[in-house]
């Protein structure tokens, strides 16, 4: 299968590509970033692309996919909400459409986050915003779509997260995350854990469309 990972530079889509870069039913990864990275492969086809609300550009490599793992994301730490909707709701749903076009038979695979509001009327914003993007997939004519709402992650495999300060916390954490993995699996994931689930529903879906953090680790094992 092809398939085309957006946001492969950030933590969780680094545990994307690692695992669709080392599976041999992949035969080749389309990795669509706004600033080249030094990652190289055989399978690996990296596109360096500045606006991420406008794809026509780069249309003709993005023909011919299976699935698509959609990554991207930022904090809304310190921003509006009309700059975090651009992001995360603008973004998502331009390169939606645009695959939707070019591929009618791909499966979307989304990562969202735990405490999503697929109502959109709740008052923490980035949770409503979240949740108008996975209404606005989950509506889409893709052969099928799948939302992950990922809790607590731990980096693993020299991951880290773009984020300085993120980078530091993760650092200071990691005893607490190993151990919170431990005895309790269904509200951690790692990278590798999750870059899995998320391909193996790519492959083979997930038997629901919005998997919760909690789920993750027995959807893996039911899916591997």
């Amino acid at each position: 299968m092809k398939v085309v990972i957006f946001g492969a530079s950030g933590m969780v889509g680094q545990g994307a590509l690692q695992e669709g870069l080392r599976d041999p039913d992949v035969q080749r990864v389309v990795s669509v970033v706004r600033a080249a990275t030094a990652k190289q492969h055989e399978k690996l086809r990296e596109i360096v692309h500045q606006n991420f609300l406008d794809f026509t550009a780069i249309e003709n490599e993005l023909t011919g996919l299976d699935a698509c793992i959609f990554c991207l994301g930022v904090s809304s730490a310190g921003i509006s909400e009309d700059a975090y909707t651009r992001i995360t709701y603008g973004f998502t749903i331009a390169a939606a459409e645009t695959l939707l076009k070019l591929n009618p038979g791909m499966s979307f695979i989304h990562v969202s986050g735990a405490g999503a509001d697929s109502t959109e009327r709740g008052r923490v914003m980035w949770a409503r915003v979240k949740g108008k993007t996975e209404n606005a997939l989950l509506a889409m004519p893709f052969r099928s779509a799948y939302i992950f709402r990922p809790g607590i992650i731990q980096p693993l495999d020299r991951i880290k997260s773009k984020t300085p300060s993120y980078r530091w916390i993760y650092k200071a954490a990691t005893p607490i995350l190993t151990v919170a993995r431990r005895f309790s699996p269904q509200f951690v994931s790692t990278t590798e854990e999750l870059g899995r689930a998320l391909l193996a529903a790519a492959k083979r879906g997930t038997g629901k469309r919005v998997v919760e953090a909690k789920e993750i680790s027995v959807l893996l094992q039911t899916l591997s």
